[in-house]
């Protein structure tokens, strides 16, 4: 990051646009619930963007937070004992994160890259990976989310029904309202234009 210089004319437009999908008060809620799903341990960043990503950016909250949404035993993030301090490591430990979030359930397009984190170029991807994976956790209902289940929107499911050989059967005996109805009309008695005539 300390290579990269300022930014200049359609560059500069598009990291402001960027930059303006951040949503700090959104911020504030995905903190509380990692310090609540991960336990005070974790400590809590400075406010805004850049806080933020220095918070998530070696990858071991993020690592942390996935591991607390799985039972014990079953955890898909192997956590180093001492945080990451060489650039590709903390690189890694990002990408093990993506990997189990995506195994968690969150879909592809949700999902942010590396470098949207590593070097804040696009942290409000990191904000809807985040709300993604909180979403799941509050729908899946398996008792390993923590915190305020108003926090994340429940994702839609699937409710299948069961129908018997006989509720099928009674169906096809009745006419849908789609289907209309014709009252007993007919074409008895119409006609359109001249017969067709049959010269020899």
């Amino acid at each position: 990051m300390a290579n990269i210089g300022p930014a200049y004319g359609m560059s500069r437009d598009v990291q402001s646009k960027i930059e303006k999908k951040y949503d700090d008060e959104l911020e504030e809620r995905l903190v509380e619930w990692i310090v609540a799903q991960c336990g005070a341990a974790v400590g809590r960043p400075e406010r805004g963007r850049l806080g933020f990503q220095v918070w998530l950016k070696n990858g071991i909250v993020l690592s942390r937070l996935v591991n607390s949404l799985y039972p014990d035993g079953s955890k898909p993030v192997k956590i180093p004992d001492a945080p990451p301090t060489m650039v590709f490591k903390q690189m890694e430990q990002i990408a093990q994160f993506l990997k189990a979030a995506e195994d968690y359930g969150v879909v592809k397009t949700d999902i942010f890259q590396t470098v949207d984190l590593f070097e804040a170029k696009d942290m409000a991807a990191v904000q809807r990976t985040l709300m993604a994976l909180g979403s799941l956790a509050v729908t899946k209902n398996d008792g390993n989310y923590h915190g305020d289940p108003n926090w994340f929107m429940k994702k839609a499911q699937e409710h299948k029904r069961e129908f018997t050989e006989s509720q099928l059967k009674e169906g096809k005996n009745i006419i849908g309202l789609q289907m209309g109805s014709n009252k007993g009309a007919s074409q008895a008695g119409m006609s359109y234009g001249r017969p067709r005539q049959i010269i020899s």
